[in-house]
């Protein structure tokens, strides 16, 4: 089931960024960024390598103080809002990489996730919906972290992420060095936390074709500038323009 359209003011979104400029050391990366995210939407942010995607996600979630424009969820402004603040609010950020610890086990990671207390539901419940979502977490429960595969990790840091029940979910390229039949199994994840959690979701992916498959609406980042937007089921059709945008051209 697709999420419902929202007001034109942006006060039903569950993110709105408005005129983002973001960078590092005060250069910016994003310029006069421009995005939403409804309640229950999956939108997917694509765009070549350097084009400011990751830089955007790491604003929105926290880790990054903008230089100007604003970010609000939910109605309520975050920008420079600290990343474990909004974390309790609800925001939860699968980054690339991972960020896993090596010495805790898949349990622990679940657990210590879990004990955050989301959304009202106890940590084993959420526990136990997590696993039927991520059965391939079940076998390797006991083990530790730093033991599991690529796929086995990054299934651990989208589980670690859901098993909070988010408000909010940013990915970060989370297919990023896997094989193709593993990323045809984590991506469609994201679409079961929209309509099965009530997440709304915002993530960077470099394997166009699957992010539009389940993306409600997308938005193509070139040179740090939005150069490309609309519903996905629309941009799957014109895929000479998005050709364009990753090469940086003017779309017409």
């Amino acid at each position: 089931m697709r999420a419902p359209a929202a007001d034109e003011s942006g006060s039903g979104h569950a993110l709105v960024v408005r005129d983002l400029s973001a960078g590092y050391r005060g250069v910016p990366v994003v310029r006069e960024l421009n995005l939403e995210v409804r309640p229950g939407e999956v939108v997917a942010l694509l765009g070549p390598n350097g084009a400011g995607k990751t830089t955007t996600l790491e604003t929105i979630a926290g880790l990054n103080h903008p230089i100007s424009g604003t970010v609000e969820m939910s109605g309520e402004k975050i920008g420079g809002t600290p990343a474990y603040q909004l974390a309790g609010r609800g925001l939860a950020l699968v980054p690339e990489g991972r960020a896993l610890f090596p010495g805790l086990t898949v349990r622990e990671h679940l657990r210590l996730a879990g004990g955050r207390g989301a959304r009202g539901r106890k940590a084993g419940t959420r526990e136990d919906e997590l696993l039927e979502m991520l059965p391939e977490l079940r076998k390797c429960l006991s083990r530790k972290s730093g033991l599991l595969s690529g796929g086995e990790q990054q299934m651990l840091a989208i589980g670690r992420a859901l098993v909070t029940r988010p408000r909010l979910l940013l990915v970060d390229e989370m297919s990023l060095g896997l094989a193709p039949v593993i990323v045809e199994r984590l991506i469609p994840i994201l679409r079961r936390a929209a309509d099965e959690l009530g997440s709304s979701v915002l993530f960077v992916e470099q394997h166009v074709a699957l992010a539009l498959e389940v993306a409600d609406r997308a938005y193509v980042l070139t040179h740090g500038r939005i150069g490309l937007e609309g519903p996905a089921a629309e941009l799957r059709e014109r895929r000479e323009l998005l050709a364009a945008s990753y090469l940086g051209e003017t779309a017409a």
